[in-house]
């Protein structure tokens, strides 16, 4: 691992990071909808799709639980008008939808998290588009006559937007040949202008930075250098997060991007610590299946290696996400599994970030059914102890300098169990994590005190820690 040289952002490397899909997340008490609009009933089957009517008053609302659960940062799912409970399908990239309380909402938001000393993430939607979106909407009505026709790639006429399949699939570009999601054409001025004035304008707002959705297929590093500037130039702070879910040297130079969802430890953590209770899951990049301590530490080494410190320091660390099956349920409903993967995510380098509902054990399996409803009028749904662990192992991470800001280094596996050290100048703590089906003792390079644990009670006899069946530690070594 290379010294420094890249900073991020300085609050991501403290920070816990909580993602909402906005329509699922909770309805707010304060917003006034128009007249006569019909929801699904909260908690309705998510394969149904349609409108929940979760809303940004109702993220406002619930501010105060996720302070309690140790969150600082919040990364919502798209929230700019769109005809799509998810909004991937972009109207207006200027107006924040009505349906979610329009752009007074996120003002509300802005405000209330900020006076709690939290951060608020977007997710930047801007490879592609709707069929909806004002500029093709032109075109839809005035074909190759209208201003806008090179904003896009059209082959020929007259354009297809609603009816396609294999044999007949949309005449313009589209994002994986979806009619609904025509793709910009990257190289047009206007289109650069008008998404450079979009990231600007929001950051001018008063959001914290962008999550940036598929960047790769904006095949064009001087559009993201310049993405960076002008985003730099508003907050010098704001964090710039691409989706990218393999390694990703090309984006994290640092004049692109500040980090990426780290995908590659999703799969590594859910691999070795769900390896006696794996579901049998792929989807897209994320080949989960089981693996060993050795592996794990090889994968992880790798990853750390690929990069400049300071971008590992801020990478979005994560167990689950809306694009992904719930990693309770990855791992087989295990909720011992689960615990020891939280511990994971939390004590490794980078922010961590927790998938709304899976603080409660919410479980299940791939799009749509990891986009339900949170039941918060139904207790008998909500594991408060998963909750409240998740929150002492947050207020854990916060206190110690070693987990949120110190080197890493691995120790050679011992009997299937990962071991590693957090360690700056004044304290290093050891982490021990054992996935196996049964307890085993590991030799310690020095002794030290149990500061956290889980899975049962573990014990340290001078250099000798033994810990039971599906449990990890934290030692404060010295």
């Amino acid at each position: 691992m290379s010294e420094q040289q890249i900073a991020g952002p300085a609050w991501v490397k403290d920070a816990v990071f909580y993602q909402i899909f906005p329509d699922r997340f909770a309805r707010g008490e304060a917003i006034e909808h128009t007249p006569g609009l019909v929801f699904k009933p909260w908690g309705a089957d998510p394969a149904e799709q349609g409108f929940q009517g979760g809303d940004l008053y109702g993220v406002v609302d619930k501010l105060d639980y996720l302070k309690s659960l140790g969150v600082t940062a919040i990364y919502l799912c798209p929230i700019f008008a769109s005809a799509c409970n998810h909004r991937y399908h972009t109207f207006d990239y200027m107006q924040v939808d009505p349906l979610l309380g329009g752009n007074d909402a996120l003002r509300k938001l802005l405000d209330e998290a900020h006076a709690r000393d939290m951060k608020v993430v977007l997710d930047g939607v801007f490879n592609h588009a709707s069929r909806g979106f004002w500029a093709f909407h032109h075109i839809l009505e005035n074909g190759g006559d209208s201003p806008y026709i090179d904003w896009f790639k059209i082959q020929d006429w007259p354009l297809r937007p609603y009816h396609s399949d294999d044999d007949n699939p949309p005449n313009y570009d589209a994002w994986w040949n979806l009619p609904a999601l025509p793709k910009f054409n990257h190289q047009n001025p206007g289109w650069r202008a008008h998404i450079f004035d979009v990231a600007e304008y929001w950051l001018k707002f008063g959001i914290d930075g962008w999550r940036l959705d598929v960047p790769k297929e904006i095949e064009d590093d001087d559009f993201w250098r310049e993405f960076r500037v002008r985003c730099k130039a508003v907050n010098p702070e704001a964090y710039i997060c691409g989706e990218i879910w393999t390694k990703s040297e090309r984006w994290l130079q640092g004049d692109m991007f500040d980090a990426t969802m780290n995908y590659i430890q999703t799969c590594a953590t859910l691999s070795y610590i769900g390896a006696d209770s794996w579901n049998g899951y792929r989807r897209n990049n994320l080949e989960v299946s089981p693996i060993d301590a050795q592996q794990f530490v090889d994968v992880m080494e790798d990853m750390y290696a690929s990069y400049d410190w300071g971008i590992n320091e801020v990478q979005l660390n994560l167990l689950g996400s809306h694009d992904m099956a719930r990693p309770l349920w990855i791992m087989g409903d295990k909720k011992s599994a689960m615990k020891l993967a939280m511990l994971t995510m939390f004590s490794t380098p980078g922010a961590p970030c927790i998938y709304y509902g899976d603080e409660i054990g919410m479980s299940a399996g791939d799009d749509p059914y990891c986009r339900e409803a949170y039941p918060w009028d139904e207790p008998a749904k909500q594991d408060r102890e998963m909750f409240d662990y998740i929150a002492q192992l947050a207020e854990v991470r916060k206190g110690s300098d070693a987990l949120c800001h110190g080197r890493l280094a691995f120790l050679p596996p011992q009997n299937n169990v990962v071991l590693f050290t957090r360690t700056t100048e004044h304290q290093q703590y050891l982490v021990a994590l054992n996935p196996n089906a049964e307890g085993v003792t590991v030799s310690l390079p020095e002794t030290g005190e149990l500061i956290w644990q889980t899975g049962g009670e573990s014990s340290l006899q001078d250099t000798q820690l033994t810990l039971p069946a599906q449990s990890g530690v934290i030692v404060a070594l010295g």
